[in-house]
């Protein structure tokens, strides 16, 4: 049975005592803080699917496609941005917009990583599950996760929202969302989104054409969320959109 490292410094106490002009003082030890981004990953809840996800692996088409590649290489470098900048009071969101399939739940856990390497507690939630789970709250034997959620959702360091929108539109909906992203706003507190639903002031067309060449307008965010959150949005958060098709279609069509 492997036996644990004891540090030499602190004696595995977490603590070491320094004199200072005759006087005796305990410090915290450098060894406390081993591990702890690691730690502190795992409490952020990331999906398995994302729990590997980071800017090295975030894939750019090739030379062949070198709109695509031009395109994609600018948000990627866009994020990084934000995460270098981070924390940034006067932006302290980023919201990622975008097709399905484009990368940005991808690239939104990969700022959050980063994010927690520098010692910021984060927290990601399933647009979808957060609203269910705080819904489920309300009832008196809702399990103590469940009635703790709404709470988290307005008071973690950082949220990380995926697929922001992605529930039929209630006015239970609407009030809960302009709820957690009115307080994180006014509270600058991060929040980190991402959404299919197009908006136009961040480039994507809400109009498509049908198959007879008809103009077909589809819903917006705002549409789903409601015209308060997407402002407080849009005043908080640095926005970014993510061109291209879906990746994962493309992937599927190579078997």
């Amino acid at each position: 049975m492997p036996t644990e490292t004891v540090c030499a410094k602190c004696g595995g106490t977490g603590w070491i005592i320094v004199e200072r002009a005759d006087v005796s003082a305990a410090e915290a030890c450098d060894c406390r803080n081993v591990g702890r981004a690691s730690r502190m990953e795992e409490r952020a809840q990331i999906p398995p699917l994302y729990c590997n996800a980071s800017f090295e692996n975030f894939n750019v088409p090739g030379p062949d496609n070198p709109i695509a590649r031009r395109d994609l290489t600018n948000v990627l470098l866009a994020v990084k941005n934000f995460v270098r900048d981070f924390p940034n009071e006067s932006r302290p969101g980023l919201l990622l917009v975008g097709e399905p399939g484009t990368g940005k739940t991808h690239l939104a856990v990969a700022a959050m990583r980063k994010i927690v390497e520098k010692g910021f507690e984060c927290l990601f939630w399933d647009y979808q599950t957060l609203l269910n789970s705080i819904r489920a709250g309300y009832d008196s034997s809702s399990n103590s996760s469940n009635r703790e959620a709404f709470r988290a959702a307005l008071d973690t360091e950082v949220l990380l929202l995926d697929d922001l929108g992605a529930q039929r539109v209630t006015d239970w909906v609407e009030d809960t969302v302009t709820s957690i992203v009115t307080h994180r706003s006014n509270q600058r507190k991060a929040l980190i989104a991402t959404t299919n639903l197009p908006d136009p002031d961040a480039g994507s067309s809400f109009i498509q054409r049908t198959a007879l060449g008809a103009p077909e307008y589809r819903r917006t965010l705002s549409d789903h969320i409601g015209p308060r959150a997407r402002s407080r949005l849009f005043e908080m958060c640095t926005v970014i959109r993510t061109p291209g098709d879906d990746y994962r279609l493309r992937k599927a069509r190579t078997f």
